[in-house]
């Protein structure tokens, strides 16, 4: 037993499908959702009305056979790291190539011949001589 619903729309869950069951009621549809399965809720699964004043049980169709198999969990935090290092990596490369940028603009620019400002007399014998005084 999973669910009874009575025609009242008081709806009882099983202790087996507690907190792993979800419904929804539309006119005469009831949809069911069954989360967090295990092996041994492998069975056939049936719908059956019981008509009021009466033993009678109505099933509406042959039902539907659910088989559980055992899925290997798989560690996603392997690939995660390898994506998180791959990440890191291309930062790394990009602030590497940013710095290299930087340096090489600062560098040309305190490498450029800069105009002194300072007065420069041109002491050679030439100048002098014309200067001299006879």
């Amino acid at each position: 037993r999973v669910l009874y619903v009575s025609s009242q729309n008081v709806s009882t869950i099983f202790p087996a499908f507690a907190n792993r069951l979800e419904y929804s009621k539309q006119e005469k549809k009831i949809v069911i959702t069954l989360h967090n399965l295990w092996k041994n809720d492998s069975d056939i699964y049936v719908c059956a009305g019981v008509v009021k004043n009466s033993s009678f049980l109505s099933v509406n169709r042959s039902g539907t056979m659910m088989l559980i198999k055992e899925v290997e969990q798989t560690d996603c935090s392997n690939s995660s790291w390898g994506i998180y290092g791959l990440i890191i990596t291309l930062a790394l490369l990009f602030s590497t190539l940013i710095c290299c940028a930087l340096y090489r603009v600062y560098m040309k620019k305190y490498s450029q011949k800069k105009n002194p400002n300072a007065v420069y007399e041109d002491m050679s014998y030439s100048s002098r001589r014309n200067t001299l005084v006879r």
